[in-house]
Formats: structure tokens, C-alpha cells, sequence
């Protein structure tokens, strides 16, 4: 990753687009993220395609994370 920190709040209706440009000279796919007032573009080039697995494996254990959270969060409500 390069040059910049982004935070923003993901919605039930984010929206998510794969977008390849095969260009010869510089190929590259584009991943952007995105919703009514924020959008984040991920540039991948060759040679990356294992950080974006790694960011797939991290939204998935982060949404197992929220799931649990979730849980515990009904849990102690139906506690009190």
C-alpha cells in the first residue's frame, strides 16, 4: 500500500466492482468499494494478486468478528 489512510463506514448496501484493464504495457484491475459519498479504489498490478487474497481472507475473518460480536451483544441484552 502507498501514500494514503482512508476510514470509512461500511453500509448493508456498499457496493463492490472488479474492473480489469488489460492493457499491454501496464495492466492492471481496479477494485473499488463504495457508496453514496465515499469511494475507495484499490489498483492492483501483476504480482499483487496475493494481497488481495490476503484482503479477501481479512474481510472475511473481520465479518466473523462482527458476526460474533453481534452475538455476544444479543446475549448480554437478552440477559438484562
Amino acid at each position: 500500500m502507498e501514500n494514503i489512510t482512508v476510514s470509512a463506514h461500511i453500509q448493508p448496501d456498499t457496493h463492490f466492482r472488479v474492473t480489469p484493464f488489460a492493457d499491454r504495457a501496464y495492466p492492471f484491475v481496479s477494485l473499488r468499494i463504495g457508496g453514496d459519498n465515499v469511494e475507495v479504489a484499490l489498483l492492483a498490478v501483476p504480482g499483487t494478486s496475493e494481497a488481495l487474497r490476503n484482503l479477501a481472507s481479512a474481510a472475511i475473518e473481520a465479518a466473523g468478528a462482527l458476526d460474533a460480536l453481534t452475538s455476544d451483544a444479543r446475549e448480554v441484552a437478552g440477559r438484562g
